[in-house]
């Protein structure tokens, strides 16, 4: 899962659009949403239900077609992992997706003061689930907190942070070095810090996992994901021959 794309036009206006999701992969999320809504209902107390609940609900908002329905889905979300937390305040999982459905919540009010106030609670959630277990969903937090650095605007208007940005990166990508959104990441930042060798590294990474994707992440439920990873990647491409005038 991937924070890129989450805050929309509140942290990134000039963000290239990515992908968008195929009737196979809604038609997915609305099910997982449904089963694990149905799940969570028959025992609230049970953390594993509030924080599964949530990842559907977050593949749910990140497909909604408005703003209005994206806030709804986020929202339960978001109380889902607050009833986990209330029964194991040190649930990575639950921390985690209560990141990324308070990022859903922000894009669905942006532009708004509330907007910019959630950046700041997604930055904690994801430090704590961090904490917790950085590990979790291929290395999750550390790769969102790098995402959330780099792309949002600095002091005084947001959190972003260079130095921060390849803090987080760079330890994704060594927790989950296979993982191909970690590389794909670095190799964005390298991109745009004018880092001609670390960034010919880590399209070569890139390279060498790129044929074991279909295999490693199969089926719909990573559909979305392995085509916003083959569109960035392409990007990623064209990107360093119009910095560096040569192929990575």
């Amino acid at each position: 899962m991937r924070l890129l794309g989450l805050l929309g036009a509140l942290l990134w206006p000039t963000l290239s659009a990515v992908a968008e999701p195929g009737t196979n992969f809604i038609r997915w999320a609305q099910n997982e949403f449904a089963r694990t809504q149905k799940v969570f209902l028959a025992d609230t107390n049970n953390v594993t239900n509030g924080w599964q609940f949530a990842r559907a609900a977050f593949d749910l908002a990140e497909s909604a077609t408005n703003e209005t329905a994206r806030a709804s889905i986020a929202r339960k979300g978001i109380e889902a992992c607050q009833a986990a937390l209330a029964h194991d305040a040190k649930s990575a999982p639950a921390h985690y997706f209560l990141a990324m459905n308070f990022g859903e919540l922000a894009q669905a009010e942006s532009p708004s003061l509330t907007a910019y106030r959630l950046v700041h609670e997604v930055e904690r959630e994801f430090k704590t689930a961090a904490e917790l277990d950085e590990k979790f969903d291929h290395a999750g937090p550390p790769r969102n907190l790098g995402a959330l650095y780099f792309q949002a605007p600095g002091w005084p208007l947001s959190v972003g942070s260079k130095k921060k940005a390849r803090e987080w990166f760079l330890r994704a990508a060594v927790l989950a070095p296979d993982y191909p959104e970690n590389q794909i990441n670095l190799a964005e930042a390298h991109l745009r810090w004018r880092e001609r060798a670390e960034a010919e590294q880590s399209f070569k990474a890139v390279e060498k996992m790129w044929p074991s994707v279909p295999t490693n992440f199969p089926g719909v439920a990573w559909e979305k994901l392995r085509g916003e990873w083959s569109q960035r990647h392409e990007e990623n491409r064209a990107n360093f021959k119009k910095v560096f005038k040569a192929d990575p």
